[in-house]
């Protein structure tokens, strides 16, 4: 067993690194949810927040916006032209999603400046892009009800991971180009 170890060193270090990280922040993001809550940015200031920046992107394309909390769960009404459409709940911020990544650039590290510019720069890029996705999210749901379990099951969740796996791809081709010139 410690001979396949050996072997596979690079692996195991990969993986003991995504697990490690990926299970501080987690927690660190559990921690957070369950000790940083208000009634004035409900269900968490996040959530709250992402809600409110899809609720001007979706207005500056010219529909009317109201958002307000749920009164019978954690999270918050969309209401596009007085049509209730979505509820906003704590996994729509891409919290989970911004773990996620980060984790994985930090496993597969370069130079601390370089992985933690990558992972910020990246958790941002998620993040405003997740704001535009929510946005149109809700308008497809307004514009086409008939669609919504497929553009909210299958579309939009495809286009945030799969901006997270382009991400990654660039990240290991710059971390293994950086590699390959110090060789």
């Amino acid at each position: 067993m410690i001979e396949l170890i050996k072997k596979n060193k690079a692996v195991v270090k990969f993986l003991l690194l995504f697990g490690g990280s990926y299970v501080i922040l987690a927690l660190g993001y559990q921690y957070y949810l369950t000790h940083f809550s208000s009634q004035e940015y409900y269900p968490d200031y996040i959530t709250h927040l992402v809600t409110k920046q899809s609720k001007y992107v979706v207005e500056s394309l010219g529909y009317d916006v109201r958002i307000a909390p749920h009164p019978n769960d954690l999270s918050m009404k969309f209401i596009v032209n007085n049509n209730y459409v979505a509820r906003i709940v704590e996994g729509c911020n891409a919290i989970s999603v911004m773990v996620l990544f980060v984790a994985f650039i930090i496993a597969f590290h370069n130079s601390f400046k370089k992985t933690f510019l990558f992972a910020f720069t990246g958790a941002t890029l998620i993040y405003a892009l997740n704001i535009i996705r929510v946005g149109l999210l809700c308008i497809g749901i307004h514009e086409y009800p008939e669609y919504a379990s497929f553009l909210h099951d299958i579309v939009f969740p495809g286009f945030i991971y799969g901006v997270v796996f382009l991400l990654w791809m660039i990240w290991v081709r710059m971390s293994t180009e950086r590699k390959k010139v110090n060789t």
